[in-house]
């Protein structure tokens, strides 16, 4: 529409991974040497992690660009997949053959003998997981156990790692210590500096014929602030600019219509600040502030000290100090100390989780593994003190004390903002403002699956799963369901609003992540934080 306007041959601004406009940032390079270099050392794993949108995906189609022709690459885009699941993929990958419904020792020792074949050829061999966070915790440990073949200087089997920050803490699981310990080169990719902005929207432009500058610098700056440098936000956000620039056949593109573009895309208010403050307004704004700081200084001196109202042990909820030196624990500090020290390792906050369900950990198994062997299933989210409480299910919770250091807790129950937390055996009620603290954002729940649920939903399917999804979506909102039987932009919309609500990717599509999700707040199994909902 706007091409010839703009004198393009085309669209620029695609967020379609075309490698013709591939930009690599120093950042970009950097990593993409992080990852040569870890596949080159002796090691199993090499990890890359970085926000959705930061081009991860781009460092590692460049990669597989410079991987020596005697290399055979597998390469995953789903990962949330059983063990058996996994390893039949890989199998498919690598074009292994094998029989319908094999076992899980018939895929390992098939794997096991292409590898080994493989070297003898002088042939190397490397599997790529993309959206790794999603990898459950024992899947993680089959590729452990499988990368456990070598020979005397190095591993059969290179695995590469990508994924969103939230790898990075499952990969601190305690179970797993000992594939974080085989990961030999690892790189977080930060977004784009205001810089590198300018530099990445010029060279799309350029690929697309336009050499003269088309946004100017207030506009890149703009880009900088509302993308955050991410590379898919910056290219949404400068296609709606061009439309806005085309409609009011207006060249070069500024800052008023970035702010527009951004209030469409990002669903935000954009409002130009106004810097000039009448002097009446300075001086009552001065006037407000040193009150404000002479009341907090009279305030401050008269109590220093508020732990204890952020966690008081259930039994000691009685004891309140008056008047301490701030130096001093008082009992209820020291009882949550204590109990901070015995929850360092995770197995404590699983057993107690399965204790509200009635179930007990079995030996040798994982908590997972346990929890299936009594028809339950695990499920791991990345979020905040809303997400959990919105989802109302007992959760395990990885926390960080003042010093960065892990602890794991249970969540067992809520009394507005107030938590029940378990560390090891002691019981605590904890504030909002402590827990949001020291929650590092990943939390693990139990919760009962359907013994049936519908497949994919998406455009092509049928009334019934089409109905199921917005009579779903309305129990969830508390609204009334309409009566439908296509995939209207109506669903759609609900749809994309809930997976961007849940961390999930908004393709308007449920497919296996949302549908979980979605079955979470249908289950009335199980025990609740808050058994009756409330307001959140």
């Amino acid at each position: 529409m706007y091409k010839a306007f703009f004198g393009l041959s085309d669209n620029p601004f695609s967020i379609a991974p075309n490698p013709h406009y591939l930009f690599l940032s120093d950042r970009h390079r950097e990593a993409l040497a992080h990852l040569t270099y870890g596949l080159g050392e002796t090691g199993g794993f090499v990890l890359l992690t970085g926000e959705v949108g930061t081009g991860k995906t781009t460092v590692s189609r460049c990669l597989l660009n410079q991987l020596p022709e005697n290399t055979d690459t597998a390469f995953i885009l789903n990962p949330s997949l059983t063990e058996l699941e996994l390893l039949a993929t890989l199998c498919d990958e690598l074009a292994i053959e094998y029989e319908k419904e094999p076992s899980l020792k018939r895929l390992t020792d098939l794997l096991s003998n292409f590898l080994l074949a493989n070297h003898e050829k002088g042939r190397n061999t490397v599997l790529i997981i993309d959206e790794a966070q999603h990898l459950r915790a024992e899947v993680l440990e089959q590729l452990r156990l499988l990368t456990n073949l070598e020979t005397d200087t190095k591993k059969l089997l290179q695995v590469i790692l990508i994924g969103q920050p939230e790898l990075q803490q499952l990969l601190r699981r305690q179970e797993l210590r000992q594939l974080a310990q085989r990961i030999t080169a690892r790189y977080h990719l930060l977004p784009l500096t205001p810089e590198e902005v300018g530099l990445y929207v010029q060279h799309r432009l350029q690929v697309a014929g336009r050499h003269e500058p088309l946004f100017n610098t207030r506009a890149i700056k703009a880009l900088h602030k509302y993308s955050g440098g991410i590379p898919r936000l910056i290219n949404l956000l400068c296609e709606r600019a061009l439309m806005a620039g085309y409609a009011q056949s207006k060249v070069p593109i500024d800052h008023k219509m970035v702010n527009s573009a951004a209030s469409e895309v990002l669903g935000e208010d954009i409002k130009e600040t106004n810097y000039l403050l009448p002097l009446a307004g300075i001086t009552a704004l001065g006037l407000t502030c040193v009150l404000g700081y002479l009341i907090f200084n009279q305030m401050n001196s008269v109590s220093q000290d508020g732990v204890e109202h952020q966690a008081v042990p259930v039994a000691a909820q009685a004891e309140r100090r008056e008047s301490a030196p701030p130096a001093k624990l008082n009992s209820g500090q020291r009882v949550l100390n204590a109990a901070i020290e015995s929850s360092r390792s995770i197995d404590s906050a699983y057993a107690s989780i399965l204790g509200l369900w009635g179930k007990v950990p079995y030996i040798g198994l994982t908590a997972c593994q346990s929890a299936q062997q009594q028809g339950l299933s695990c499920f791991q989210q990345q979020g905040n003190w809303n997400s959990l409480v919105r989802l109302n299910f007992p959760a395990v919770v990885y926390l960080v004390d003042d010093q960065q250091r892990s602890f794991y807790g249970t969540v067992v129950s809520r009394q507005g903002d107030q938590l029940l937390l378990q560390l090891n055996e002691q019981q605590l009620w904890v504030e909002r403002d402590w827990f949001t603290r020291h929650f590092s954002g990943t939390f693990e729940l139990l919760w009962q699956a359907p013994a049936e649920q519908p497949g994919e939903i998406g455009r092509g399917s049928n009334p019934a799963q089409i109905q199921w999804l917005e009579n779903t979506l309305a129990h969830i909102d508390n609204t009334v369901p309409r009566l439908v039987n296509r995939f209207d932009s109506q669903l759609e919309e609900q749809l994309k609003r809930f997976q961007r609500e849940h961390g999930l990717r908004a393709d308007a599509i449920a497919g296996s992540q949302t549908l979980v999700q979605l079955n979470l707040y249908l289950s009335a199994q199980g025990p609740r934080l808050v058994e009756s909902k409330g307001q959140y």
